[in-house]
């Protein structure tokens, strides 16, 4: 045994310990890289390139050494089974928590650059994992908006009803009633909201057509600068930056038309999603929400079991809904998960007291 190795029990077990979860972690990379292509997989299998280093500097302690090696924790080796078999979204953001878990920064026997390594990968993650939110973020949003909404509106309206004592039958008609309704405006306003939002951007975006001026345009008196200006830079940086363009059009003009664009913003359309396919989200999983509070009077429950057991129903697909938002957006699905059990139990027992109080007064 070299003295580098030397160590206590405690200490060699711990060792032992980070090395498994080096190995998994890369295993992770590895396994999402094979599911990517282009920039997003070389940038995978650099961070599995960074965990080998690590896996090297504990098992150079343990003087190479790895027998007895435990498996890695269940969170790390949840995420190696999650991508080998899905790939996801999901994955990158569970990956982005546990890299912000690194314990390297309080531990005495890693480097100052493994410390750092750890605090640059859940950066780089996290960025991976913005691209698909930005991906998915306009149906997804109108995805957990829609069955949110549903759940705890219809939820709201069937315990309202049904605490005014009337017949288990008008509960019922009263929830498909909600539901359909409730589907056919969620559907309807994503759509104009969507399709509004993206004509609000594309009135603003600028003119294709109009660096077909850019050659002819003064290289003294750039009124480019003004466009940019327009845009929202400051005088200087305009200045300098359209100058920078103009200067590139008169160089290029004899080989090639001009390419330069006037946009300084980049609006991201995939995060906007489209007007049809938020319409169709929302419509359907509101739909799918609202029908969770019904089911009991189609199964023909009545009275307070039918309205413990709609409670009971939609308070795990409440829990469900947060959780997911929450693994999706880094957060602690957790606390996303009892926030949005609050809120929507909440509501629910509002109208349920007033429902009450109403069916009082009606008797």
């Amino acid at each position: 045994m070299t003295e580098q190795s030397s160590g206590s029990a405690g200490e060699r077990a711990r060792w032992r310990r980070y090395l498994a979860d080096e190995r998994a972690e890369a295993a992770v990379y590895r396994e999402l890289a094979a599911r990517r292509d282009g920039e997003e997989r070389e940038i995978l299998l650099a961070l599995a390139a960074a965990e080998g280093r690590h896996e090297a500097h504990w098992l150079a302690l343990l003087g190479g050494d790895d027998a007895g090696t435990p498996r890695a924790d269940v969170r790390t080796r949840m995420l190696t089974a999650l991508a080998r078999r899905f790939g996801s979204i999901f994955v990158l953001a569970l990956a982005q928590r546990a890299e912000a878990r690194s314990p390297y920064a309080n531990d005495p026997d890693a480097t100052a650059a493994m410390a750092a390594d750890e605090r640059i990968h859940g950066e780089v993650v996290r960025g991976l994992a913005s691209r698909g939110r930005r991906r998915l973020a306009g149906s997804f949003r109108a995805a957990v908006f829609g069955a949110n909404d549903g759940l705890v509106s219809n939820l709201a309206l069937v315990l309202g009803i049904g605490a005014t004592g009337v017949p288990a039958a008008v509960v019922l008609f009263t929830g498909i009633a909600g539901l359909l309704a409730g589907a056919l405006s969620m559907g309807a306003g994503e759509y104009v909201s969507v399709r509004s939002q993206r004509e609000l951007l594309e009135a603003s975006a600028p003119d294709p057509t109009a660096r077909e001026a850019l050659p002819d345009l003064d290289i003294d008196a750039n009124e480019l600068a003004l466009v940019y200006r327009a845009r929202g830079m400051g005088e200087q940086e305009a200045i300098e930056h359209a100058a920078l363009v103009v200067a590139r059009v008169h160089a290029a003009e004899q080989t090639a038309p001009p390419t330069e664009s006037l946009a300084i913003v980049h609006h991201d359309d995939e995060a906007i999603g489209t007007g049809l396919s938020a319409a169709v989200s929302s419509f359907l999983f509101f739909a799918s929400g609202a029908l969770i509070p019904v089911l009991p009077y189609l199964f023909g429950l009545t009275g307070a079991a039918a309205i413990v057991t709609a409670t009971v129903l939609v308070g795990i697909a409440l829990l469900a809904t947060g959780a997911t938002v929450g693994l999706l957006s880094g957060a602690s699905p957790l606390k996303r998960a009892l926030r949005q059990l609050a809120i929507g139990l909440g509501a629910a027992a509002v109208t349920y007291l007033l429902g009450l109080a109403f069916g009082t007064t009606i008797a």
